[in-house]
């Protein structure tokens, strides 16, 4: 499968590729994405890189979120 266009939440990115595996695929699939250095889409995809990082240490496998309070996650997901 190509990605042409990034989208700014990763998430529906990552929708469009798992449909891919639908049930009943045997054959192996592969995700490219199209980008083109210095150009919006490269920086697109940066912030799609930053909000997962931002998701995966609040909602990591460590369950840091369990210990966090509802003032705790405002504070740290303000611009």
């Amino acid at each position: 499968m190509v990605l042409f266009d990034p989208w700014w939440n990763p998430a529906v990115e990552n929708q469009a590729i798992d449909r891919t595996h639908r049930i009943g695929q045997t054959r192996k699939v592969i995700a490219y994405r199209l980008l083109i250095k210095d150009s919006i889409e490269e920086k697109i995809r940066a912030l799609q890189r930053q909000k997962k990082s931002l998701a995966d240490d609040v909602l990591g496998e460590e369950k840091f979120s369990q210990g966090l309070s509802l003032d705790d996650l405002q504070y740290l997901l303000a611009g």
